[in-house]
Parts: C-alpha cells; sequence; structure tokens
C-alpha cells in the first residue's frame, strides 16, 4: 500500500514539503510516472508521442489503489492526448474528458475510436497504401512546394521526404472517404513528421538549424506505412477488449462546469499545466503548420494559446492586467493567509523583473495561474462522490529563483475549496540537465502527485 503522509499546511523553516517515505509501488522506476516514457511502447498511447503527459502505469496503479471498477466514472480535466480515457476503456471504465487544445484533442478522439468493421479494415488499409505509394510514384516529379507551407516546414525536411509528405497529405485529405480511416491515417502521417524531418525535432523545440542538407532522405512514404501498419495492430490487440463504458472526450475548458452530476466521479486524475513557462499552445507547431490548421503566430495564439490555462508568459498580454490586483479576492475570501502567500511571490517576481534584460511577465503568469486553478478544483470537487479522490501529477517553479511549492499551493487551495485533506508523494528531481546553466536558477524542482480528498 502506499503510505501517503499529509502535508503541512505551511511551509516549516526551511520552506520544504517531507515526501512521503515509500515510493510508489508496482512500477520498476516511479520516476518516469509523471512522464510520457512508458506510453512510447505502449499500444494506441503511442500513436502520438506527445509529452506532456504522464505514463499509463500511473493510472493503472490509480485505478487499483482507489478501487475503480467497471460502472465507476473517472474525470481528467487536462485529458490532452487521452492517456486516463484510452486506459478507462480498455478496461471498461467510465470516462469523462476535457481538453481545450483542439488539435491535441482531435489526437485523443482518434486514438479513442476502435469501432471499425474489422472484417475488411485491414484489407482497406493495404489498398489504401498501395494507392499512396502509387500516387507518390506517379507525381513526385510534377510537384511544387513553392508557397504550400510555412517557413519553418521547409527548413525541417530533405525535399524528398517533404514531397513525400505533401503528396500523403493530399491523398489522404482528398481521396479516403471513411472520416474514420481518414482520421487513422492523419494521425499517422502526423506520428511520421518528428521521424522523418532532418532538423532536430525533439521535444519541446524544434531545432531547423540542424538541418545542414547534406544528409540523406529518411524516406519519409516508408515510416509512414510503417506507422500505419503499427496502428492496424495496435487496434487488432484492442478490439476485444471490454468496451461496454460510456466515454466523452469533451474539447472545451475545465474551469467551467461539466455534462457530469454532482457526486457522479469516484476518481479524477489529470497532469494540469506545470508553472514553468512551458508554452503548450506552441508545441505543436510543427503539426499544426504542417496540416495548414495555422501558419504564423497570432494563429497559434487565437487558436489554442488563448484557450488554455495561464501557465506560460507567452500566453500573458502585459496591458490587461494591474500586478497589485491581478491575484484574485475569490481566493482572498476562501484563505487570506493563501493569498497572502501568493501574492507576495508576485510582487517579489514584479520587483525582479525590472532588474532583467528580458522583463518575462512571471508575475503575471503565477497570479493568472492559480486564478484558473481554482474553477478547475471547484468543479472537480463538484463533480466528485463524498471520499473520492483527486490526483494531479504537479511540478514546482521557481521563475528568477522565486520558489513556488506548487503542490503545496494547490494542496491548501483544495483545503479552502472544501477537501478534507491533502497528501502528496515525489516521483522525481528535475532540471539536473540545466544545472550548468548559468543564467538558470539555483532551486532543485521535483515532480510528485498530489492527492485531494473529499
Amino acid at each position: 500500500m502506499m503510505d501517503f503522509r499529509q502535508m503541512p499546511l505551511f511551509e516549516d523553516t526551511n520552506g520544504d514539503i517531507a515526501p512521503s517515505d515509500e515510493i510508489v509501488e508496482n512500477t520498476n522506476d516511479s520516476r518516469d510516472l509523471g512522464t510520457f516514457k512508458d506510453n512510447k511502447r505502449a499500444p494506441i498511447h503511442n500513436w502520438f508521442q506527445y509529452p506532456a503527459g504522464y505514463s499509463y502505469n500511473f493510472v493503472d496503479m490509480m485505478f487499483r489503489q482507489f478501487d475503480v471498477n467497471s460502472g465507476d466514472w473517472v474525470y481528467d480535466p487536462f485529458s490532452g492526448t487521452g492517456t486516463t480515457l484510452v486506459f478507462a476503456k480498455q478496461n471498461g471504465i467510465n470516462g469523462h474528458g476535457v481538453e481545450a487544445h483542439s488539435f491535441v484533442h482531435w489526437v485523443a478522439d482518434v486514438k479513442l475510436y476502435w469501432e471499425y468493421d474489422f472484417t475488411t479494415l485491414g484489407y482497406r488499409i493495404e489498398q489504401l497504401l498501395m494507392q499512396c505509394r502509387n500516387t507518390v510514384a506517379a507525381q513526385t516529379n510534377d510537384v511544387d512546394l513553392e508557397n504550400k507551407f510555412p517557413e519553418l516546414i521547409y527548413k525541417c525536411y530533405h525535399i524528398q521526404d517533404l514531397t513525400m509528405l505533401y503528396l500523403l497529405r493530399e491523398f489522404i485529405v482528398n481521396c479516403i472517404v471513411d472520416e474514420h480511416i481518414q482520421n487513422l491515417f492523419k494521425l499517422a502521417l502526423t506520428q511520421t513528421l518528428r521521424s522523418s524531418a532532418a532538423a532536430g525535432t525533439g521535444w519541446p523545440y524544434i531545432a531547423p538549424n540542424k538541418n545542414t542538407g547534406d544528409k540523406p532522405p529518411k524516406n519519409a512514404l516508408r515510416l509512414f506505412e510503417k506507422t500505419v501498419r503499427k496502428m492496424y495492430s495496435d487496434l487488432l490487440s484492442v478490439r476485444l477488449q471490454d468496451q461496454d463504458c460510456e466515454i466523452h472526450n469533451v474539447l472545451g475548458d475545465s474551469r467551467n462546469q461539466q455534462s457530469l452530476d454532482n457526486n457522479q466521479v469516484k476518481l479524477a486524475l489529470t497532469s494540469p499545466p506545470y508553472l514553468n513557462n512551458y508554452d503548450y499552445g506552441d508545441r505543436t507547431r510543427l503539426e499544426t503548420y504542417f496540416w495548414g490548421i495555422t501558419s504564423t503566430w497570432k494563429e497559434i495564439t487565437q487558436g489554442f494559446r488563448d484557450k488554455l490555462l495561464v501557465a506560460a508568459t507567452t500566453q500573458v498580454t502585459r496591458g490587461k492586467h494591474n500586478v497589485e490586483t491581478v491575484l484574485s479576492q475569490q481566493i482572498a475570501q476562501l484563505d487570506s493567509q493563501l493569498y497572502q502567500t501568493i501574492q507576495d511571490s508576485v510582487l517579489q517576481l514584479a520587483r525582479l523583473r525590472n532588474t532583467k534584460g528580458g522583463k518575462k511577465d512571471y508575475d503575471l503568469m503565477v497570479a493568472l495561474y492559480f486564478n484558473g486553478m481554482l474553477p478547475v478544483l471547484q468543479e472537480t470537487y463538484r463533480v466528485l462522490q463524498p471520499g473520492g479522490i483527486f490526483c494531479l501529477v504537479l511540478g514546482d517553479s521557481a521563475p528568477y529563483g522565486v520558489h513556488l511549492q506548487t503542490e503545496l499551493l494547490i494542496g491548501k487551495l483544495g483545503l479552502a475549496v472544501g477537501f478534507q485533506k491533502y497528501d502528496y508523494q515525489e516521483f522525481r528531481i528535475r532540471g539536473g540537465k540545466w544545472k550548468n546553466n548559468p543564467q538558470r536558477h539555483k532551486v532543485p524542482l521535483h515532480e510528485g502527485m498530489l492527492i485531494l480528498t473529499k
């Protein structure tokens, strides 16, 4: 059993939180529970390797730990590419997930559709792949790629691979009539984008300068075919699993009321955006540029960034806010001491900002983040059963060296909303790979799980 220890209501003299002594059991390495690492090897989960998520093993352990069974409901207010929902569907558990990023939500939709006619699906896939090969062979020499993509796309690929990717895109969009098979092929091509790139396209940054032009093409068509067949194999592996459950993958905002009844949910689990200036709106730029969904920073902002919980300075328009009053008075009404703790950090960051060359808007980012997390906690509290559990995978933050113990602050905010208690389990230490960066703070950071009990 996991031996969780309730955190102190306020920091001790060292400002530290004492984690539980016992690590979560039944995992080879608990450090991976809050990461996407395990999902890279798991059917369905690995159809899109989005790093902003946790392991399916984490979902498995939480379902077992809190005795979630068929007929129960689980809720994920930041459902991303659907890790919670996919695992719930595989195990016949009712699930309700909410995601505000429309492209990421679409990925989850495709991963969650398994209701194909399997008597013909394999034949149809091979037939379409043959048509893809014929299209690429027949049209490669006739393609004019000028003005087809934003400049970033051209910088990331060998011209031969980009030509293949473009012809595959056009075939999928214009020639595959069945919506679900078209989506399957679209996601396969999306997954192929990074593996076929000549530039550095690892998460979170794209490095087109690494495309020196002297590397041989990677044969995007071959990589695409391999991906499609792998996805078909995954579908065969899940088609006989219990699917007698309801799965709601909602494109929306978890700060708003959901179509869930009061006290309906047994377990809520999620990984909200970390308060670390990670721009979730921009992380899928390669994919949305390729598909023509966006082509500029402005379109990314309007299409994605403005709809997400504020967790990055790129989401902040300074002229819209007064740093003295931006932190929600509702937090002050619920817990005046907690309000003052957060406000002190906001004002400290405002002062530090004026001494830094970049003048990043960390102060407003912090205030807007906790403003946004409050209604998420309130809505999750509403839908949870009495005694229900809300698990959040979280990381702390130290912008300009000001340490924000996010899990502690959200734990206190949870108590203010009405939760009975909160507990914390550390998974891993973060930030070690930047330890030699002279511009980075020296505050040791961690990642772990906050558990709120209603």
